[in-house]
Parts: C-alpha cells; structure tokens; sequence
C-alpha cells in the first residue's frame, strides 16, 4: 500500500501523473520555440513533474537506484527552473536558467518513459531485452534513446535562441 492506494493502483497515478507532465512540457517546449509563454501550461508542466518525481520516491525500495539519483536532480533542476520562472521573471541570465533546467527535467521524464516502454511494452521488450536487474539495453534502445536526446538537445538550443516572452504573469 502506498497513500492508501494498492500498489498497481499507486503505480497507475503515478503513470498518468508522468505522462500528463511530459504531455504539458512538450507543448510548453514547442511554445518557447514560438516565444508562447502559455503560463497555466506551464505551471501544470512543472506542478506535475515535480509531482512524477517526488512520487517516485514512494515506491518501496531496499536501496537508492538510478532513478532515484534522477529524481533528486530533476527535483534540484525543478526547483531552479521555478525560482528563475516565478521569483526571477525570467530576467536576463533567468531566461535561459529556466530553459535549460525546465527542458533538462523534461528530458529526465522522457528518458525514463522510454525505459520504462522498453519493460513493459512487449514488443519494444522483444527488440531490446533487459536481464533483471539492469534497464534495457542492445543497440534498437541505444538509438532510441540517442534519438530523443538529440531531440531535446536540438530543441533547447533552439528554445534558447528563440524564446523571448514579452511577459511571464
């Protein structure tokens, strides 16, 4: 039991939770390519990634894992992204501070995605195997997840460049 909820419950939110954050921040990022600053996006983007890894933390665990070394960082990137956001008003070097660490944890949520596809999608789990305890791996998941790392890299720069709100409410 976690929060009251069964396990496969509990995993369940947690999943949607995910994904509603990875939804919202792929809108927000294509909307910083159009100087958009879309702020009630945006603040579900970050409410639910910060929400998908603190909730990570509550699944049960004898040890800390890479994904929980992922989720400190994300939280850390989080926390800057909405200091330079809502504190700072994106302000000078604030600007590019909240497009780094904002894209840098959806990056994180995306990554993960894709691992998690690779276990539990058969298909995907057929193309690249994963020997418990290890995520999986071969070179159909090595391109994937090369593959979305040159998207967000690409995108981020392109963000930067672009990206100049006229006001941040």
């Amino acid at each position: 039991m976690v929060l009251g909820l069964s396990l496969p419950a509990f995993t369940l939110v947690h999943v949607i939770i995910s994904l509603i954050g990875i939804a919202a921040g792929l809108v927000v990022m294509f909307g910083l390519l159009g100087s958009k600053s879309m702020p009630r996006l945006t603040a579900i983007f970050l409410a639910f990634t910060i929400l998908t890894s603190a909730t990570g933390f509550l699944f049960p665990f004898e040890k800390v894992l890479p994904s929980h070394i992922i989720g400190i960082i994300s939280l850390v990137l989080l926390a800057i992204a909405c200091v330079a956001l809502y504190a700072m008003k994106l302000t000078g070097i604030w600007r590019p501070v909240y497009i780094v660490t904002a894209m840098i944890s959806l990056y994180f949520n995306a990554f993960v995605l894709v691992i998690q596809s690779f276990l539990k999608v058969p298909a995907l789990a057929a193309l690249a195997p994963a020997v418990a305890p290890a995520p999986p791996s071969g070179p159909v998941f090595a391109v994937v997840q090369g593959l979305v790392l040159v998207f967000f890299v690409v995108l981020t720069i392109s963000a930067w460049r672009r990206f100049r709100p006229m006001a941040f409410a």
